[in-house]
Formats: C-alpha cells, sequence, structure tokens
C-alpha cells in the first residue's frame, strides 16, 4: 500500500511541480507586493523600519483604498454584468445544448460541437474588434437597419455597457454549452419517458427531472462562465472605451498605466481569493453529489 502511495505521489509531483512554480509562486509574490507602497515614481517604496511599517498597520493601506466607494463601484459593476453575463449565457446555452445533446441526429452531433467550438480557432482579440465594426455607427446593424427602415438614423451602440454585455455574451458562450451539453448527453431517456407517461407534461419533465440531473453542467457552465467575466479587461475596454471601467481594467490600468503595482496586486489578490472560494464551494457541491468535478 505505501508503495502504491510512493507511486502515486511520484507520478503527480510533476503537476504540483507546475502549479507551484507557475501559480503558487506568482501569487505569494502577489501577495507580498500588495503589503507594499508605491514609490515616488513608481515601483515599490523602500521599506526602512518592517517592525514600524507592521505596527502602523500600513501593510494594509492597499487593502483599506480598496474599500472606497470608487473602487467599490467598478467592484459591484463587474459583479452585476459577470452575473447578467452568466444568466443570459445559461438561457441561451440551455435549448442549444439540449438541441444537439438529445434532439438531433446522431450523424449532426459533431458537426454541431465543431460549430460550438469554431470561435476557439480565431484569437479573441480579432473576435471582439469584429464586434467593434458591426456596432460602430457606420458598421453592419446599424446599416442593416437604416436599409430595413427600422431606423432613421444610426444608434449609438459602441462604446455603451449594451456592447459589452454582448461582447461578454458571445466569448463565454462556447463555455456554457459545452458543460452543458456534457450532462445532457448522459441523460438517462427512459427517465424523461417515465415522467411523461406518469402524466406530467412537458414543462414537468423539463423542471422535475432534466434540470435536477443536469445541474453538475449546469453549476459547471456558471463557474467557467462567472469567473472569466468577473476578470474580463478586454471586451470592457474595446466595446466600452474608457466609459465601463470593470475590476480587469482597474487592474491593468494600476500596472500599465498608474505605475502602482502595490495596489494593483491588492486588487488583484482580492478577485483571485474571491475566485478561489467559488472554485473551492463548487468543488465542495459536486463531492457532495458524489460526482466528479467537470473543471
Amino acid at each position: 500500500m505505501k508503495s502504491r502511495r510512493g507511486r502515486a505521489a511520484l507520478l503527480l509531483l510533476p503537476t504540483w511541480a507546475v502549479l507551484g512554480i507557475f501559480f503558487l509562486v506568482p501569487l505569494v509574490l502577489m501577495l507580498g507586493v500588495s503589503f507594499r507602497q508605491r514609490g515616488v515614481y513608481g515601483g515599490l517604496r523602500p521599506i526602512a523600519d518592517l517592525a514600524a511599517y507592521l505596527r502602523s498597520g500600513g501593510f494594509l493601506g492597499n487593502y483599506g483604498r480598496s474599500l472606497e466607494g470608487v473602487y467599490l463601484g467598478i467592484g459591484w459593476r463587474s459583479l452585476w454584468m459577470a452575473v447578467l453575463t452568466t444568466v443570459l449565457c445559461l438561457v441561451i446555452s440551455y435549448p442549444v445544448a439540449y438541441a444537439v445533446a438529445v434532439r438531433a441526429p446522431r450523424r449532426w452531433k459533431n458537426l454541431l460541437l465543431g460549430l460550438v467550438v469554431v470561435p476557439f480557432w480565431t484569437s479573441f482579440l480579432i473576435r471582439t474588434y469584429a464586434w467593434m465594426f458591426i456596432l460602430r455607427s457606420e458598421g453592419l446593424l446599424n446599416q442593416g437597419l437604416l436599409a430595413a427602415g427600422v431606423i432613421h438614423r444610426p444608434l449609438e451602440l459602441l462604446y455603451t455597457p449594451f456592447a459589452v454585455m454582448i461582447g461578454l455574451v458571445y466569448g463565454e458562450l462556447p463555455f456554457m454549452i459545452l458543460p452543458l451539453y456534457a450532462s445532457l448527453e448522459k441523460l438517462d431517456r427512459s427517465l424523461l419517458e417515465a415522467a411523461s407517461d406518469l402524466g406530467a407534461g412537458g414543462a414537468g419533465v423539463f423542471r422535475r427531472v432534466t434540470v435536477p440531473l443536469t445541474m453538475p453542467g449546469i453549476v459547471a457552465g456558471v463557474v467557467l462562465v462567472f469567473i472569466p467575466s468577473l476578470g474580463q479587461f478586454v471586451v470592457s475596454d474595446l466595446l466600452g472605451g474608457a466609459k465601463t471601467m470593470l475590476l480587469g481594467n482597474l487592474i491593468q490600468n494600476q500596472y500599465a498605466v498608474a505605475r502602482n503595482q502595490p495596489f494593483g496586486a491588492a486588487l488583484a489578490f482580492e478577485l483571485t481569493a474571491a475566485v478561489l472560494l467559488l472554485l473551492l464551494a463548487y468543488a465542495l457541491y459536486m463531492r457532495k453529489r458524489g460526482e466528479e468535478v467537470l473543471l
């Protein structure tokens, strides 16, 4: 038994080494930087007396600053946009995944799944730029609406929260469809037939049988969409301009523009801690159900 455990630990050693070098070490370094203060011209201010610095509580200054109203407002905007993105992706993705997994003929499933992952073949940055050309005043959408007579002057769609939401939903949609498809593919069709035979209508079968049985896929999709949406900065930067700043933009600006590495590190660590807690909650939920973690 001991030798078996030793071999298992030896096989896992490369994985733990990679996680330690590329995740744990940077996380510890980021935590250490978050306790420092910005230098006059950027960088880190030297600590003359470490004991006095710790007693004064200055090492928590960046975390205290993150609780100011302006930053809490940015955090709240990031949170509700991530929640809305997750809800919209779930509402759109569930019918798509259900159609592919349950309704589509077997010979079409691979093709339909291929269409779901086709966006991954192109750079996300290029796809976001494409939405800029679609949503701008002279873009495809406005030109189409003008030609159809629906509107009489171009709509201001680009650089709005609406544009950011479109970009977020578009970018995260495949990450919701795929885990939902995985759960629906394993769905026992006989249970749906049994529920129908017992008098349950279509809505009742969906609510009482389909949704509970596919809950692991729903939870996995929610986690996969919510986490990147919470820290997104490319979409909000390109489609929202300077009008829609999210936490990701704030962290990026602290490093690239304000040159305030300690404050940026504190914000990044808070966001990372929130994500890790969410992943822990998901793992505990899956373990409670006695099922494998789908992430």
